[in-house]
This record gives C-alpha cells, sequence and structure tokens, in this order.
C-alpha cells in the first residue's frame, strides 16, 4: 500500500510528490499527459523556470523525481475511488487496483470553449485567460476581452495595468449601463454583435469576426471561459464543493484537505480565479506536506 495516490501529474501534483519523496513516503501519481497549459508555447512567473515551455518544465521535473525511489509515476487514469482514510482504494482505467492511507486530487480544469470557428485552436496562443502569465510580452499592445460575465469588468480594471489599448466584445451578453459608463470613461469601445469565429495571425495576433460590423483586429484576444473539473471522482467522493463565477471547485482548508478526512485538493482544481503554475505548485507542496503530516504516529 502506498502512503499518498496523487492523481493529477501536472504542477500540483508533481510538487505534491516532490515533497511526500524527499519525507521518504511511499507515492504513486497517476496521470494521462493532458495538462491545462500544454497549448502555451511559454509559461511565465515560475521562479527559476520563467519563459521556458511548460511540457518541457514538466518533463524536467519527473526527471529530478526519479532519483527518489519511493516516488513512482504511472500513466494511467483514475476510474473509480473508494474506501476511507487509511484505507483508501483507487482503480485505474488499465484495471489495476492500488491502495493508498492518503490521497491528493490534482487532475485540473478543463475549460468549456464556447462553440465559435477558430477558438478552440486558438487557445493559448491568440487567445489567453491570464495576464500574469502572458501580459508583460504583450504590454502596451492591442489588447481584446470577451466579456462572459458581470465580473469581466474586473479584468477591465485589472489589464489596464498592461496596457491602454483595449477593446470589450459584449458577444451577445448585456452589459449594465452603469458598467458601459465607466468603460466609456476610461476610453474603452465596446463591440456589440456575436462573435461568428476567430481567425488567428502569426503567435498572438487575432482578427475577431462578428456577425454584425467589420472584422476588429486585436494583438492578443483575452478570454474566460467557464470551466468544469476535467475528472468527476469528486462526485461519487462526496466531496463540497464552491460554485464561483468561473466553475466548480473544490473546497478545502488552510492545509488543502477537503471535507472528507484524508483526501486534498490542489491546483485548478481546488482555486477560483486565474490559473497559474506558481499558485498550483504551492498548493501541491502543501497538500503533499500536509499529507505527510496526518500520518505522523
Amino acid at each position: 500500500m502506498d502512503d499518498v495516490i496523487i492523481i493529477g501529474g501536472s504542477f500540483a501534483g508533481l510538487a505534491g510528490a516532490l515533497q511526500l519523496g524527499r519525507a521518504r513516503r511511499k507515492v504513486t501519481v497517476l496521470d494521462t499527459g493532458l495538462p491545462r497549459n500544454r497549448f502555451a508555447g511559454h509559461s511565465h512567473g515560475l521562479l527559476g523556470h520563467d519563459h521556458k515551455p511548460p511540457l518541457e518544465i514538466l518533463a524536467e521535473a519527473r526527471q529530478q523525481l526519479a532519483r527518489y525511489p519511493t516516488i513512482r509515476l504511472v500513466n494511467a487514469r483514475a476510474d473509480s475511488i473508494s474506501g476511507t482514510i487509511d484505507d483508501f482504494s483507487v482503480l485505474t482505467g488499465d484495471g489495476e487496483s492500488l491502495g493508498a492511507r492518503r490521497l491528493i486530487l490534482s487532475y485540473g480544469v478543463a475549460d468549456q470553449m464556447p462553440d465559435v470557428p477558430g477558438f478552440a485552436e486558438s487557445w493559448g496562443t491568440s487567445i489567453v485567460p491570464c495576464p500574469y502569465c502572458d501580459g508583460f510580452e504583450v504590454a502596451g499592445q492591442h489588447w481584446g476581452l470577451v466579456w462572459f460575465r458581470p465580473q469581466s469588468h474586473i479584468q477591465v480594471k485589472l489589464y489596464q495595468h498592461w496596457t491602454d489599448r483595449l477593446t470589450v466584445f459584449a458577444d451577445g451578453h448585456d452589459i449594465a449601463p452603469d458598467i458601459r459608463a465607466d468603460l466609456a470613461r476610461r476610453n474603452i469601445p465596446v463591440v456589440d454583435g456575436r462573435i461568428t469565429g476567430i481567425a488567428r495571425h502569426g503567435h498572438h495576433n487575432a482578427t475577431v469576426k462578428l456577425d454584425t460590423g467589420p472584422d476588429v483586429a486585436v494583438d492578443i484576444l483575452f478570454a474566460h471561459p467557464p470551466t468544469k473539473p476535467s475528472a468527476s471522482l469528486h462526485e461519487s467522493l462526496g466531496l463540497a464543493t464552491v460554485d464561483t463565477p468561473l466553475g466548480i471547485v473544490l473546497k478545502v482548508d488552510e492545509r488543502r484537505e477537503t471535507n472528507i478526512p484524508g483526501i486534498y485538493a490542489a491546483g485548478d482544481l481546488a482555486t477560483p480565479g486565474m490559473p497559474s503554475v506558481t499558485t498550483a505548485s504551492w498548493q501541491g507542496a502543501t497538500a503533499g506536506i500536509s499529507a505527510q503530516q496526518s500520518m505522523l504516529a
């Protein structure tokens, strides 16, 4: 039996495995090799790895974990979880049954792309969600923001720290008169009409096609589509969740433990707001340390 099974081997999961391996705990990491940021050419804001391809960072991390004999990395999907603290059972997609005293869930979330031609194909390059991840490289250029919900108004205020050239695309959403007045005060144009397509040009540039009016070209397009957990294991376990404007996330305490003893969660799966490899990494490390300390005799 493992001390800990980690489900999801991206930044959060591997950071947790590192702490557990250094504590000489026996840990298995299950991962399908499909991290959320696999579409991005570079990852930013992670100290020591700034401006490196995310898949390259993860590959290097897995190589570093190989020096710890108690860590096992398995390319497999977790299909089901049963049991309670000190006696959890995980059934993989390969039919293998694994046991562990503790669990860390770090299988992330999936972005729910709108049914707009070119949107999914441009995700991570011409269309991005996080200014902390990509804003510096396009600072001062013409940004576009796809309006998804009233909270998009907060993004407008945030983005003005990077650029004073911003266009809002209403995409059929009703924008309240007071918000429109504030956008006008900030000299931010609002383009009404629904988006019918995205044409990508080069690494960042995009042209937004509309059902009314001419196309609009921007240097980078920001969007925050809703997300959902990339697996449903938490549902069968009865884990408490929090419904946020961006989607459902797992509810955890300061130690990253869920409402079920012995089950921890880290990364985008338990983080409302903007994705960040830095946030995922420290949360994974916290979950690993917390799981380790919870097993002290």
